[in-house]
């Protein structure tokens, strides 16, 4: 948990709880009762933890959020009810109100994070770089405002995640690992074993009769999942792909010339220069230092000791101007000469003086190198603009009772036309349906419809449309008995091998029991045995699977046992077991050791989120979240 709070909060919102935190809601619910965690009530608030309140907008807000990070990663948009049923509505109060219980205990306990710490957080994120890796300012003021969030409000939120990642490392910090339990693990872990074994293969089962008709209908009655047909549909699709509507032949240099001079700085890099800082408590402080360095009294470096900096890390990096966090120390880094101090400049976290120790040049791509680049990526947005005239037109279409035939035709759109396929997309002879678009939607979406159906288009992964008509639905049925005849001999000849092999190793086994030995088992049984050392846990080897090696730790040494083995069965008796002696500190003690430590810390960590939330009190107001979220809980 404490690993998934700390991935969590480098992303870019700054939650610090994802899927294994709402748990907790569950915990509450268990800790508080039903009927005192969710009641109604007059209150406008959604939730109270200890003295704090969750507002109706804060869940809002929260949920829409969680809603989007959903939407994206299924590339797809859901429903309220599909919401409802991932459970999102309780995640998200869930996180809020573990959020609302730490920031709490974080004031109580009088936790803060510096600015510095707050700047480098934010510097570091990787959704507010650019393509070439460095901090975007320009990224990320514009992605704040896709979220409708300002810059103070994140800043606030990240400072509040932080110190909840600080309280959570305090909690958990030099957690020990009981020997006994890394004793336990290493002598699962380090036991190796030695077996005699026989391999029966099929030969062994002798000659194998072709069933009667009474043997080969009894297996056929038992197995008829096996010979099931799948539900088959027959599909018409039609596709407004913008990747395949875009037409870069069609644009003009005079057009692509217009976007090249329009956007001049994207088809080239930016200015870069070496900045190096020193931070002050004031400006007059800045101002005597710069004096110093002027008058040749003290050396920049020796104003960066002076000032506790150590002069490796003096320099903020090889930045562009859009890569520095504060407008005004890019102003002046951009407007300095190389190897030039700064007059004091006034940044938002501080007093600063800056030097210049290298520059690199802007740089251009003539226009001839990035033209067929311009064009496709104006086709695609051309083709982009006039799919939802295309959209519109097609679902006029199909509103007049039109089939997506008809529609094809008068629009000269390719139809996709599928005359069978299962909903795992494979047609009657098992192989793969080519030509459906986003296969895993498309077809669920096709087996929900019936014939005739008026079906909604589904958006592609792409950014396109997909519109299907069933044409055809064959249900799923057992195949006769006459159709799979050879299928079913098949089988039933291979269940009668190992079922035979089977009897014929649970004689060996008895055999081995009573103190014959291997040799004397094997020669008799006309196979040969042979012993195989060094057996671990879960690692097949030789012709021996994982299956055969879990059987063989499963039985006491000096004792036989079985297990298939593929089409063979190994009959086996297990001759010794190893097991080297513990030593702490060991690498492997010590992997095993930091392993569970993340799962103690994990353990303690909820245990103490929901001390926390049970000392703080924590109520919700069920009408008041239905309201907040607009329909039923």
């Amino acid at each position: 948990m404490l690993q998934n709070i700390r991935n969590a909060s480098q992303h870019w919102l700054g939650k610090i709880v994802m899927s294994v935190i709402f748990f907790f809601l569950i915990a509450g619910v268990a800790i508080f009762g039903v009927e005192e965690f969710f009641r109604g009530g007059s209150s406008t608030a959604v939730a109270t933890v200890g003295k704090t309140q969750i507002s109706a907008e804060s869940v809002r807000t929260a949920y829409q959020n969680q809603l989007n990070r959903y939407q994206q990663q299924l590339k797809r948009m859901l429903t309220p009810e599909q919401a409802r049923a991932l459970g999102l509505e309780r995640q998200v109060l869930s996180q809020l109100i573990t959020e609302a219980a730490l920031d709490q205990k974080t004031s109580d306990l009088g936790l803060a994070i510096s600015d510095e710490a707050v700047l480098r957080t934010i510097r570091e994120e990787q959704a507010f770089k650019g393509t070439d890796g460095k901090f975007d300012r320009t990224l990320f003021y514009q992605t704040l405002s896709r979220a409708g969030i300002n810059e103070a409000m994140f800043v606030r939120e990240q400072r509040a995640v932080a110190a909840r990642l600080q309280l959570a490392d305090a909690v958990t910090a030099e957690l020990s690992v009981p020997q006994a339990l890394r004793e336990a693990v290493h002598r699962y872990a380090s036991e190796r074993r030695t077996a005699a074994v026989l391999m029966l293969t099929p030969a062994a089962a002798g000659d194998i009769p072709a069933p009667t008709d009474d043997e080969l209908k009894a297996y056929y009655d038992n197995n008829k999942g096996t010979f099931r047909a799948s539900e088959m549909r027959g599909v018409n699709l039609v596709v407004l792909d913008p990747e395949a509507m875009a037409k870069p032949d069609t644009i003009s240099d005079e057009e692509a010339r217009k976007i090249y001079d329009a956007n001049a700085a994207k088809y080239g890099t930016p200015e870069r220069r070496t900045i190096q800082q020193i931070t002050f408590p004031d400006e007059a402080a800045a101002e005597a230092a710069r004096k110093q360095i002027e008058s040749g009294e003290m050396p920049f470096e020796g104003i960066a000791t002076a000032r506790g900096v150590d002069p490796k890390n003096l320099s903020l990096g090889n930045l562009t101007k859009a890569e520095l966090f504060d407008p005004a120390v890019g102003d002046a880094a951009f407007a300095l000469e190389k190897d030039k101090v700064s007059a004091p400049v006034k940044g938002r976290f501080g007093t600063v003086l800056l030097r210049i120790t290298a520059i690199e040049p802007a740089t251009q791509k003539p226009f001839d190198e990035v033209k067929d680049e311009i064009r496709k990526a104006m086709a695609l947005q051309r083709a982009r603009d006039g799919l939802e005239t295309a959209h519109d037109a097609i679902e006029d279409a199909r509103a007049s009772g039109k089939s997506l035939a008809d529609i094809a035709k008068e629009r000269e759109l390719p139809l996709v036309e599928i005359p069978a396929v299962d909903a795992q997309g494979k047609d009657a002879t098992g192989k793969k349906v080519e030509g459906i678009p986003d296969p895993d939607t498309t077809l669920a979406a096709a087996f929900r419809s019936e014939m005739g159906g008026d079906s909604e288009a589904l958006r592609t992964k792409s950014g396109g449309y997909v519109w299907y008509d069933v044409t055809k639905i064959e249900a799923a049925h057992d195949k006769p008995l006459d159709e799979v005849r050879d299928e079913a001999i098949k089988g039933w000849k291979e269940a009668e091998i190992s079922k035979r092999l089977a009897a014929k190793a649970k004689e060996l086994v008895e055999r081995l029991d009573k103190g014959e030995t291997p040799e004397a088992v094997s020669e008799s049984a006309g196979v040969q045995a042979k012993t195989i050392a060094d057996l671990a846990r879960n690692q097949a080897k030789d012709d021996l699977s994982t299956e055969v090696i879990d059987r063989i730790f499963a039985t006491a040494v000096d004792k036989a046992g079985s297990a298939p083995s593929g089409e063979n069965r190994a009959v086996f008796k297990v001759t010794r077991a190893e097991m080297p002696a513990f030593e702490a500190g060991t690498p492997t003690d010590k992997n095993a050791e930091k392993s569970f430590r993340t799962t103690l810390s994990d353990d303690v960590l909820g245990e103490y989120i929901a001390d926390v939330q049970k000392n703080a009190g924590v109520s919700v107001n069920q009408t008041a979240f239905k309201r907040a979220l607009g329909g039923e809980y």
